[in-house]
Order: C-alpha cells, then sequence, then structure tokens
C-alpha cells in the first residue's frame, strides 16, 4: 500500500526539499506519495515545519507520525490536537555546523580576536590570551548539540563543564544536572554556551543571579533559544562590566525589531538565526530512516518526550 506523506512547510522549504526527500526516500525501496495536497485522511506521516500553516492535527485520522523539520519542536510540543509520537531532527549536517559555529566563536573570544579586528587604529596592542587549558565554558545543555561542541572544545584543550536537567556523563567534561547543580557549572565559568531547549524551566536560566556567577569578564553565546536568557539582566551585566561581550543567534522575537538595544550595544553581536540550519540531504536521510522505521514496526528514533518540551 502507498505510503502518503504530507510536506507542512513553504514553498521555498519545499523547493530545497522535494528532491533530496524523494532521493531519500527511494534509496528505502518505498512506495509511497509524497506532496503538499494529500487529503487529510489519506495522509500516514507529516513532515513538519513548526511555522506550518497546518495547526489542527484532528482531520488526520491515518496519521502515524509528524516528523520535525527542524531541531526546535517548542512551537507544536503543546498543540492539544497532536495525538500522534513527534520526533525532532537530529541530523549530522545540523550537528556540525553547530559545533563549527560554537568552536569558531568560542576561540574568537578567547584569543581576543575582536580587539584586532576593531583596532585598526594604529596602537599596538599587546594582549596574551591564557592557554585554553586556563578556560573554563560552561555548555548549559548536553543534548546531542552541546555534548558534541563540549566534546570538540575539549580536544582543543578548553576546560569544559556541563548541566542538563538529568544526570548524564561525558567523557572528558565535568558533569552537572538537576537544578541545585546550576550554579556550580556556571561558577567562575570565563565562556558559557546555551545551548538548551525553550521550555518553562528554562527560560531565563541566565538572570541576574547566575549571570554574576560567571567570571568578571566573561563572554556569553546563545545559538539555542531566546528566552533563555532575561534580556534586560544581560543588558545591564555588559553595561556593568560583568559580561564584556554577548554572542547572540536567537532571540525572543525574530527577526530582532531595528530598535532592540542589541542593535546598538557595541558589546552584543547580533547574527540572524544562522548558528546552524539543517541540511536537506543529510535531514533528508533521517526522515526516510524514520519512516522505514515506523513501517517496519521499529520504533521512531529521536522521539519527544511531551512533558518535558524536548
Amino acid at each position: 500500500m502507498t505510503i502518503k506523506i504530507l510536506f507542512s512547510a513553504n514553498n521555498e522549504n519545499w523547493k530545497r526539499y522535494k528532491a533530496p526527500l524523494q532521493d531519500a526516500l527511494d534509496n528505502k525501496s518505498l512506495d509511497y506519495e509524497l506532496g503538499r495536497t494529500i487529503t487529510p485522511c489519506e495522509v500516514d506521516y507529516i513532515i513538519y515545519a513548526p511555522s506550518s500553516s497546518l495547526q489542527d492535527f484532528s482531520p488526520y485520522a491515518k496519521l502515524k507520525a509528524v516528523l520535525n523539520l527542524w531541531a526546535g519542536v517548542e512551537g507544536v510540543t503543546n498543540n492539544k490536537t497532536l495525538k500522534v509520537p513527534l520526533a525532532r531532527m537530529v541530523d549530522s549536517g545540523l550537528t556540525d555546523g553547530m559545533v563549527e559555529w560554537v568552536t569558531g566563536h568560542t576561540l574568537r573570544h578567547h584569543l581576543g580576536i575582536d580587539k584586532h579586528i576593531h583596532g585598526q587604529d594604529g596602537i599596538w596592542r599587546s594582549y596574551v590570551p591564557p592557554l585554553a587549558k586556563d578556560r573554563i565554558v560552561t555548555i548549559l545543555g548536553l543534548g546531542t548539540l552541546g555534548t558534541a561542541c563540549g566534546i570538540a572544545l575539549k580536544r582543543l584543550g578548553f576546560n569544559v563543564r556541563g548541566w542538563s536537567r538529568r544526570e548524564k556523563r561525558v567523557d572528558g567534561i565535568i558533569c552537572f544536572y538537576g537544578d541545585d547543580q546550576v550554579d556550580s557549572s556556571l561558577m567562575d565559568a570565563d565562556i558559557v554556551v546555551l545551548l538548551l531547549p525553550d521550555t518553562p524551566l528554562t527560560q531565563n536560566i541566565l538572570n541576574q543571579h547566575t549571570l554574576n556567577l560567571l567570571k568578571r569578564g566573561a563572554f556569553v553565546l546563545n545559538p539555542g533559544r531566546g528566552p533563555l536568557i532575561d534580556d534586560d539582566a544581560l543588558l545591564a551585566a555588559l553595561d556593568s562590566g560583568q559580561i564584556e561581550h554577548a554572542t547572540l543567534d536567537v532571540f525572543r522575537i525574530e527577526p530582532l525589531p531595528q530598535n532592540h538595544q542589541y542593535w546598538s550595544n557595541n558589546k552584543v553581536t547580533v547574527i540572524p538565526h544562522k548558528a546552524s540550519e539543517t541540511r536537506p540531504k543529510t535531514a533528508s536521510q533521517v526522515i526516510a530512516m524514520n519512516i522505514e522505521r515506523a513501517e517496519n514496526g521499529q520504533e521512531l528514533l529521536y522521539l519527544v518526550d511531551r512533558e518535558n518540551g524536548y
């Protein structure tokens, strides 16, 4: 029987994903129909972008699973009409891109590269950075992306700590977990990287209290989610010198409004949500693999825990 797969995302994404998805599904020798206008009662799987106009899953009586195109699922986890399994995207291209972004900006701040890029004014600066082993980097979030970034930074010699909601063990990384260990993970850190999902329990995890735990003159990198940071507290910490610089890729409102204080603050680097993107070729392979697994009676990979929101 033909598997009916609905692609529920915008036109631009359909153009990018159509051919890679067809190739990946063909390679699995699946009998399928892939499209954007399949009759709801016939749909078996939905490939889904949370920005999709599809918000009511009730008409999809045969639906077996929703396969998210992106890593972030906060836009769909609380949808009460979604009764079937939801799988988030864990894509090697997304992971590799995030590792490159995090290591690149960590090295940028560690080496003081901005001092020279913005210091072409005839002044001979004698800044010498400490060695990586003398820098504490704390990663808040030890999921697939956070763990990969932590391992990469450890290989570069950094003193890496990680924090997660549940206990985890990663070779070479000092691991903390649970609400009562957040402070310990951040104490005297030189650089903090946020790679947590956006849930009620993670919002404003960087706030006045936790920012003051960092070493004075620390750096903040946020390629995770905008609501992880209390914006007013961060701006105050930047003004006081507690935080030397914040490189931010995600925000509470996107695109970031033109009148937002981050744009005019020379201690902030605004990046337009480009830390890492899902790559159509590798993401399509993940989706095809999951559909094949489901059709063979196997559990989907990367299932979302709806109660925890990730």
